[in-house]
């Protein structure tokens, strides 16, 4: 039964990226030569998806409710929240915010995950080099794009 919970988490965040897509005013902008083409986003989203839930069912099998899983279902609010800001809100500033803040919630996640399932922390290890790149294109976009 957890498991299914933690699906379903996980599906409700990424269904934001459904909701909030890019668009054509995200087309419009301008982007680094080192964006990654626009059909890796669903494919590595997908495997991270994958990867998120798994971590977190195994640590909540292992230990319940703990500070691994507050700095899980942190990083799953704010991984939801990022394509809102980002593309629903066309709030670059504060979608930056949202991915540093991620990047700690993930990096927290792995801490303090360690201990009770190696596994799960390495697991989430993909995930924080994908938000470092998502973080460093969010600001790459936002500085070739300064009227926006």
């Amino acid at each position: 039964m957890a498991i299914a919970v933690f699906i379903g988490v996980v599906i409700l965040a990424a269904a934001s990226g459904a909701v909030f897509k890019p668009g054509p005013w995200y087309e419009e902008l301008q982007k680094p030569s080192w964006t990654p083409p626009n059909w890796a986003f669903p494919v590595v989203w997908t495997l991270l998806y994958i990867m998120i839930a798994y971590a977190g069912w195994s640590v909540w099998s292992k230990v319940g409710w703990s500070l691994p899983i507050v700095f899980w279902a942190l990083q799953i609010v704010l991984n939801a929240a990022w394509s809102w800001l980002f593309f629903g809100l066309r709030r670059m500033d504060l979608a930056l915010v949202d991915v540093g803040l991620l990047w700690l919630a993930i990096a927290g996640f792995v801490v303090t995950a360690w201990p009770v399932s190696p596994i799960a922390a390495l697991l989430f290890v993909p995930y924080l080099a994908w938000v470092t790149t998502a973080g460093l294109l969010n600001r790459a976009v936002q500085q070739l794009n300064p009227e926006v």
